[in-house]
């Protein structure tokens, strides 16, 4: 299934499983369930850059304080058709990039100190050209549709395990087709959750590969971020970013995690090697 079309057939999928769970509760928890997470995920969509921008204590870079670094931006963002990003800088070791802002008149492009040491100028193109195509392609929206209908599962499924756990307590033991029965919506409760989660992270991976490829031509060559991954996940191997807060890991171009923890069982990003390979495919092919 092609990538462009894979994150809205997975939304599909969290839509059915969203209604399914839905049921059990008949119409009004359904919308309640979806009001709720609506309003939460919704006000994370238009407040998400500032709060993660201050999170990293990121400062806003004037063009006078790096023309050079602005006028890359600028140049790519006009092959990418879409308005120039603001420019933060992160104080931080670790090489690592993100886009955030939802949609492309208000966004920003975020770089670590890090990130602009290690790599070349068009290593830079190739990074730059893969945060914008986050922007043009409004992916911050895609995941915050997958928030608000995942968030709302969520919520169900523990308002569910609830109404389980009270009920087999009201039950009589004897009867085991009741108890069954129970058992039965307890793993669906625990299991819903799950499933969303995992549908939320093959819309991410769907999203970086697509980046990869939007970014590979926007700079003019796909090796320019088929390098830049290489030097990147060698980069953040030596240099974790430790502070890194593991909701937003998703952001980033790399995943911040060094090494096997919680946070990279389940990762947002693909693997770098499959990442490198289909942009070095990309070149060869022409």
């Amino acid at each position: 299934m092609g990538n462009r079309i894979k994150p809205y057939f997975l939304l599909g999928i969290l839509t059915v499983i969203l209604i399914w769970i839905g049921g059990f509760f008949g119409k009004g928890g359904l919308i309640n369930a979806l009001i709720f997470a609506s309003i939460l995920n919704i006000t994370s969509y238009f407040f998400s850059d500032k709060i993660v921008l201050a999170m990293y204590r990121a400062k806003e870079l004037k063009e006078e304080e790096n023309p050079y670094l602005h006028s890359i931006v600028s140049q790519l963002s006009q092959i990418a058709g879409i308005p120039k990003p603001k420019i933060f800088i992160i104080n931080s070791n670790t090489p690592n990039a993100f886009a955030t802002g939802r949609n492309p008149n208000n966004s920003v492009i975020a770089l670590t100190t890090g990130i602009i040491e290690l790599l070349d100028e068009n290593e830079l193109k190739g990074v730059i050209g893969h945060e914008l195509t986050h922007i043009k392609n409004r992916d911050i929206l895609v995941a915050t549709i997958a928030a608000v209908i995942a968030g709302a599962i969520t919520f169900l499924a523990r308002m569910l395990q609830s109404i389980a756990f009270w009920g087999s307590m009201d039950r009589d033991d004897r009867k085991g087709g009741s108890i069954f029965e129970l058992a039965a919506i307890s793993l669906f409760a625990i299991m819903a959750p799950i499933a969303a989660l995992i549908i939320q992270l093959a819309i991410s991976r769907s999203r970086e590969y697509l980046a990869d490829e939007g970014g590979a031509k926007i700079s003019g060559n796909p090796l320019f971020l088929a390098n830049a991954l290489r030097k990147l996940a060698y980069g953040v191997k030596q240099y974790p970013m430790t502070n890194a807060n593991p909701s937003t890991s998703p952001l980033f171009i790399v995943n911040p995690f060094s090494g096997k923890t919680i946070f990279t069982l389940f990762s947002t990003h693909p693997p770098i090697e499959e990442r490198i390979k289909r942009l070095e495919e990309m070149a060869f092919n022409g």
